[in-house]
């Protein structure tokens, strides 16, 4: 009797762990950037720093007008803005698109990219991007743009864009996309922590200078990456965005960074071609 017991509670168990593991298989993918922001300063002691494995590093290349490379320490590469035309080396692994402009976007990509993600939902809707490929894990945070040309006379057509999250190697790197709007508090707790912020400075066919950098300095990261730049004076753009955030003028259009080499004052790197 007390045999057929055991192997009774012995089989709930097991038809237990078998229906709890698919539903642990289905949560949701978790934003470590938004767990960080949400912290306490965490205290690491000095001789763990000295004990700690090197960073591993990001390479972020300047490809053209919204489009940057992000190459992961696990050899995935991701295009931003992705249209095709602005391209560099090996084909991206990853590409994100935002659809304000056909410069941002190609309803036609190669083939052979392997995933294409769109800052846009179906019927309306919101995209929801939260995917891990390789090292990375990619999200969204949607917001809305502006209709052009007669399409609803300039009305805000909401959730039709978004703001790219790519995590990798303990690093929070944003592409703020084709921005039109100021974000709110909302936006800000979605988007969480960013080490690593790509900003559009057109001051025209995004949002306002003004408008952009007090975005950054609200988001603080520890490096801010123009783009979307077309012919504003960069000394316009630094001006506005204080002189709490340094300056970093490179010639070459790539930045090699890790966790442990983010700049302890926040700088505007800009790379060469922006």
């Amino acid at each position: 009797m007390l045999r057929s017991l055991v192997v009774l509670v012995a089989t709930a168990f097991a038809l237990s762990g078998a229906l709890i593991a698919p539903a642990a298989a289905q949560q949701p993918l978790r934003s470590e950037c938004l767990a960080m922001a949400n912290a306490p300063p965490r205290v690491v002691p000095v001789s763990l720093r000295r004990t700690a494995a090197k960073a591993e590093e990001v390479t972020i290349t300047y490809v053209g007008h919204s489009t940057y490379y992000i190459d992961t320490p696990g050899g995935v590469r991701i295009g931003t803005d992705f249209n095709g035309a602005y391209r560099t080396g090996r084909l991206p692994d990853v590409v994100t698109m935002n659809r304000a402009h056909s410069t941002h976007y190609t309803l036609f990509p190669d083939p052979k990219i392997a995933h294409v993600l769109h800052g846009w939902g179906e019927n309306g809707q919101a995209a929801n991007v939260s995917t891990q490929v390789g090292d990375v894990f990619i999200r969204n945070v949607p917001t809305d743009i502006r209709r052009y040309y007669g399409d609803g006379n300039g009305a805000m057509l909401r959730d039709g864009n978004s703001i790219f999250i790519f995590e990798v190697a303990g690093l929070c790197i944003g592409h703020l996309g084709h921005l039109h709007h100021k974000l709110d508090d909302t936006h800000f707790a979605a988007i969480g922590r960013l080490d690593i912020v790509m900003v559009p400075i057109d001051g025209t066919y995004t949002m306002s200078l003004d408008g952009v950098s007090e975005i950054t300095k609200r988001l603080r990261s520890a490096v801010v990456l123009p783009m979307h730049r077309f012919a504003t004076p960069l000394d316009e753009f630094m001006r506005l965005i204080g002189q709490q955030f340094a300056i970093d003028q490179r010639t070459e259009r790539t930045l090699k960074i890790s966790r442990d080499t983010l700049p302890g004052t926040p700088t505007v790197i800009i790379l060469d071609g922006v």
